[in-house]
């Protein structure tokens, strides 16, 4: 049986290692699908830290990935088209969303099966992307991340 597990896995955090090491215990060959730079920014509104090649090499590093995939295209069944698989993994954040009940409709309809993990919410990448887009002046602060000590003359 053959798994594709899709994700950005950017930041590359324990959250995105237990899904791949669970859906390597339930397929004979995983794929690990790397989402592409541009779909990134496409479906999350905002481009990777990390860019497409390194996180390929990252994920394709890892003894329990049998073959690293980037997806360069927004609907899965396009993907699937393109690669083969028999079920394809996602995080638990997507179970009974629109998107997920989607995922689960299209599917079925092309005999795949959709599994789910638990997702892990909070990670020390979390965290680091927070403090990074806080020192690039973007986005509002994480209250939790500390502050940058001021400088003498009063900036940070």
């Amino acid at each position: 049986m053959i798994g594709y597990a899709p994700g950005a896995y950017d930041l590359f955090h324990i959250g995105h290692l237990n899904l791949l090491r669970q859906a390597a215990e339930q397929c004979d060959h995983l794929i690990a699908g790397v989402v592409s730079d541009e779909m990134l920014v496409l479906t999350k509104g905002r481009p990777p830290v990390i860019p497409l090649a390194e996180r390929m090499e990252i994920v394709r590093s890892l003894r329990i990935v049998d073959e690293v995939h980037a997806e360069v295209v927004p609907d899965k069944l396009d993907t699937w088209r393109q690669v083969g698989f028999d079920v394809i993994f996602k995080g638990d954040d997507w179970r009974g969303t629109e998107k997920g009940l989607r995922l689960e409709r299209d599917f079925a309809a092309v005999g795949v099966e959709v599994r789910y993990f638990p997702y892990t919410v909070h990670t020390s990448s979390t965290a680091l992307r927070r403090a990074l887009i806080a020192l690039e002046g973007g986005a509002a602060r994480d209250s939790r991340l500390p502050r940058p000590a001021l400088a003498a003359d009063g900036r940070r």
